[in-house]
């Protein structure tokens, strides 16, 4: 019996499905043990802990405290057979997502991934077989470029830390799910009042450490540990916070 247990964000209407995928890409990947669920860490038991990142409807989350969270995402989204498309200012950053990927016959890289730059352009259709990640890395004030409003289109918007503006947006306060890493006592106050959190969490988030992060959503607390496979860790780097 799998041990795996799945954080559902509201409204999680089915699992995404699965796929075929190159050898060499699943092997960089921790994978479930629950069908659909993404693996994005560990419990307080050591026991793997699944988010629902792909559904069956627009889907918006956010990543705050540096570029290895959602770098871990993305790849383990590739592995899942979905497309993942980043669009950022920084495409250097996220390089090692193409190499991963592989290349086509023909030298390029295969469009599983594609890395493009923070302008407007037209995406490929998300379905049930092929889901699709944008992750918009922006800033920490980033523009509505692309929101999530196709089934299967999940938009994931990568804060480098927790700015003032971000209360008045819709970036971070209508997302369905965030992840946080350790955030120093003025983000971490700021984040009470953004999602009304108690005192108690507040001090949390300032108190994780490197390979922690907290899972928030609509009735959703979950301290989380990031792990990492060797193969996984050759792409990335160690398990860190920043970048």
């Amino acid at each position: 019996m799998s041990r795996s247990r799945t954080i559902d964000v509201p409204g999680n209407q089915g699992a995404a499905p699965e796929f075929l995928v190159p050898p060499e890409t699943l092997d960089a990947v921790s994978p479930s043990g629950d069908r659909g669920g993404m693996i994005i860490g560990s419990g307080p038991q050591n026991e793997p802990l699944a988010a629902s990142v792909l559904r069956p409807e627009p889907t918006r989350m956010a990543t705050v405290g540096g570029l290895y969270l959602a770098r871990q995402i993305a790849l383990r989204a590739m592995a899942t057979g979905a497309w993942v498309i980043v669009a950022t200012g920084r495409p250097g950053a996220w390089k090692m997502l193409e190499r991963a990927a592989g290349q086509t016959p023909d030298g390029k890289p295969v469009p599983l991934c594609q890395i493009r730059k923070l302008t407007p352009f037209e995406l490929p259709r998300s379905t049930e077989d092929t889901p699709l990640l944008l992750i918009h890395d922006g800033g920490a004030v980033p523009q509505e470029l692309f929101p999530p409003r196709a089934p299967w289109q999940t938009t994931m918007y990568v804060l480098p830390y927790l700015h003032p503006q971000v209360s008045s947006g819709t970036t971070a306060n209508t997302a369905d799910m965030v992840l946080l890493q350790r955030l120093p006592l003025n983000q971490a106050q700021l984040a009470g009042r953004i999602w009304s959190l108690h005192p108690q969490q507040v001090h949390q988030l300032t108190q994780l450490n490197d390979t922690e992060m907290i899972a928030l959503g609509n009735m959703m607390w979950t301290r989380v540990r990031l792990v990492t496979r060797d193969k996984e860790q050759e792409i990335l780097g160690p398990v860190r916070r920043g970048d």
